[in-house]
């Protein structure tokens, strides 16, 4: 089975002025289609440089990363943010709402700008809100929601567009323990009820044990399943 995205000895190496600083040291990871993944490490490991590079938000400096066995190391940078707006959904720790929407204007948005004009599928944005237990919510602004609620609708416009793989950057930390549990609740209902891709980076073991296979780094390297 070819993988849903695939990493071939990726090297990532930050340069300020003749300074160079290695972030990554020649990473190899496969993900199937469905797999539910975290990446743990301390700070520093080069788990963030990696999704980030995962995303098309960075280049590699050598290496291969196949997403759908479509490369994306070497691409234009057009190509890449196709590519990203095609196939892939972020959640962030910052849930980067836009103040001014509603839950509902935020999927709104996250529509046009895959699909251009239109009024996007209003079915299936209230359904996905239902499924995070927001449906009650869709015409709220990010300031009248809890923390808890606004990562849901971050979650929300990530998967409003259907995309191959959802890249999670530690989207528990701004949130405390009850929120954060039902917000891992709601990636693991994702990923077990519609088979979706997730990819998490995470520090945190409670939040990694919510994942079906966990991925340990350290200084720029993979360095187990688990550890």
């Amino acid at each position: 089975m070819t993988p849903i995205l695939e990493t071939k000895n990726l090297v990532k190496v930050y340069k300020v002025g003749k300074v160079e600083t290695p972030a990554l040291r020649g990473v190899s990871l496969s993900v199937q289609k469905g797999d539910f993944v975290a990446i743990m490490g301390q700070s520093g490991c080069g788990k963030s440089t990696l999704l980030h590079l995962l995303g098309g938000l960075l280049s590699p400096t050598s290496g291969e990363i196949l997403i759908d066995g479509e490369d994306i190391s070497n691409i234009s940078d057009a190509k890449r943010t196709d590519i990203r707006r095609r196939k892939i959904g972020f959640v962030f720790q910052r849930f980067n709402l836009f103040p001014t929407l509603t839950a509902d204007g935020n999927l709104r948005l996250a529509e046009r700008i895959h699909i251009g004009n239109g009024k996007g599928n209003p079915e299936k944005r209230r359904e996905i809100l239902r499924v995070l237990k927001l449906e009650n919510k869709m015409n709220s602004k990010p300031l009248e929601l809890s923390g808890g609620e606004q990562q849901r609708v971050a979650l929300a416009r990530a998967v409003i567009n259907s995309p191959a793989i959802i890249l999670a950057d530690e989207p528990t930390g701004n949130l405390d323990t009850q929120n954060s549990e039902i917000v891992l609740d709601m990636f693991a209902e994702l990923n077990q009820r519609f088979g979706q891709t997730i990819i998490m980076i995470t520090h945190n073991p409670e939040a990694a044990r919510h994942c079906g296979r966990i991925i340990q780094m350290r200084d720029g390297h993979i360095v187990g399943p688990e550890d």
